[in-house]
């Protein structure tokens, strides 16, 4: 997009202020900068050459979330999310060549097919050899960079291999979207998903040609290299029903694709009788990312699936209103803030005592398991498909496995 447009955009908010409550990063610092209403004066800044690039404007700018809870808030229907994207591609297509493709080279090696398989050796490098036991002796796993990267070293697995093969039949089929993170991070919900799809009747498939969905690449600035992963997998997905079990992906692919949300296909299709659900009564929590809140804003289908399993207790989590500090790459770029915003999280679970916790985003999952552990909280924590997966029962025959230790 370019600069007028932009401006354009930027000229639809009137500071009222109204988004202010509900943004984290203002609750969390109390500066008119770190709310949306700033960041828009900022941006009408950078865009008319009144302000300058770079300094505290680049900072405050960084600094947001993309969490999106200001636009359901504003009577004004700024559409921030796009101009955000907008003012950091402006950011990034003026920086100096070679700190363009250092981004873009960082997005790609992220997004990359292999990196879930490099960073599971990684993982097992680092929980087998003692470094892992080191730091945390040391102390040295409590806060910033450390913290994050220790936190998810720890969770990395092998991931689901692109050339499993998956039996189909002609109809009626679906195409699983993994992503590419997601794959390292989430095998257990991968394999929840195929078996509870394929119980219920469906054909998957899993095309191999799928990529990234490019998420994390437009929200830093670089929608050129989102829009053509994003005709990668329409290309992939080509006459398939798509269905997603990340929010933050499938929110992604709605900008060229009909993806389904995972949660939402299930509460939507018809069960076959042979199928049904296993009594659990326990207590579960289900957090709700940004990506389902306030971009698919169709968090009711996780309850609504959880509603079918009989005697379980479900309720949201306190603070569902706020972003976990995940927010794709941003606790890597700003792990103090992902930190601080997590820690309300954990004070919440801590206080209520479920189960399970329940959440369908990828980067929200690794964060919130990663802070309970560093907090000595006991809560597993979930998609909801693979809970639905481990309290299926299917009088035909096909039993879904049993559950894996905790």
């Amino acid at each position: 997009m370019t600069q007028k447009p932009l401006l354009q955009l930027a000229d639809q908010c009137v500071k009222c202020g109204y988004c202010l409550p509900h943004c984290p990063t203002f609750r969390l610092r109390q500066d008119e900068a770190e709310s949306p209403r700033g960041r828009v004066a900022l941006i009408q800044g950078l865009l008319s050459g009144e302000l300058d690039d770079g300094g505290r404007l680049s900072v405050h700018l960084g600094n947001c979330l993309e969490c999106l809870a200001c636009e359901p808030a504003c009577p004004s229907l700024v559409q921030f999310g796009l101009l955000m994207d907008g003012a950091r591609a402006y950011q990034v297509a003026r920086l100096p060549r070679w700190r363009r493709g250092w981004l873009r080279l960082r997005l790609a090696l992220l997004a990359h097919r292999r990196t879930p398989s490099i960073l599971a050796l990684l993982s097992r490098f680092y929980r087998m050899s003692g470094v892992a036991s080191m730091v945390m002796r040391l102390g040295l796993a409590r806060r910033g960079h450390l913290a994050v990267l220790h936190g998810l070293l720890l969770q990395v697995r092998p991931p689901w291999s692109w050339s499993d093969r998956v039996p189909h039949k002609p109809d009626p089929h679906v195409g699983l979207f993994m992503g590419c993170v997601a794959r390292g991070l989430q095998r257990p919900t991968a394999e929840a998903t195929l078996r509870v799809l394929q119980t219920l009747g469906f054909s998957v498939r899993v095309p191999p040609e799928q990529r990234c969905c490019g998420a994390m690449h437009r929200h830093n600035g670089h929608p050129d290299t989102a829009e053509k992963l994003l005709e990668t997998n329409r290309q992939a997905f080509a006459r398939q029903t798509v269905v997603g079990f990340s929010s933050a992906c499938v929110a992604e692919l709605r900008q060229g694709l009909d993806g389904l949300e995972l949660c939402r296909f299930l509460v939507d299709s018809a069960w076959p009788a042979s199928c049904s659900l296993r009594p659990l009564p326990a207590l579960v929590a289900v957090h709700e990312p940004c990506s389902h809140r306030n971009l698919l804003r169709d968090t009711d289908a996780v309850y609504q699936l959880l509603a079918r399993i009989p005697e379980l207790r479900v309720v949201g989590l306190d603070g569902n209103d706020s972003c976990c500090g995940a927010a794709g790459t941003f606790l890597l770029d700003r792990p103090d803030t992902a930190l601080a915003l997590a820690a309300d999280k954990v004070k919440a679970l801590a206080k209520l005592g479920p189960r399970y916790l329940l959440t369908t985003n990828t980067g929200c999952a690794a964060h919130l398991v990663a802070r309970l552990r560093d907090a000595g909280i006991q809560i597993e924590v979930l998609h909801p498909i693979e809970l639905i997966a481990r309290q299926l029962v299917a009088t035909s025959g096909i039993e879904p496995s049993a559950p894996r230790p905790t």
